[in-house]
């Protein structure tokens, strides 16, 4: 079984960790109503999606 002959320091491990965080979601502005959006999904608050209405949200509501 493979043991480590030598303690691993907090700095070392903190330096193989720097990579394993989260990264912040990408989000964009609704050409239509201004509102942020997720990219290449349909706007929630008014139903559009590449400039044209994909969901009624009247009828939605």
């Amino acid at each position: 079984m493979a043991v480590p002959k030598k303690k691993v320091s907090r700095s070392r491990r903190n330096m193989r960790r720097a990579h394993d965080r989260l990264t912040s979601q990408a989000w964009g502005e609704c050409p239509n109503c201004g509102e942020l959006k997720r990219p290449h999904h349909v706007c929630s608050s008014c139903g559009y999606y590449d400039g044209r209405e994909v969901v009624d949200i009247d009828s939605v509501a």
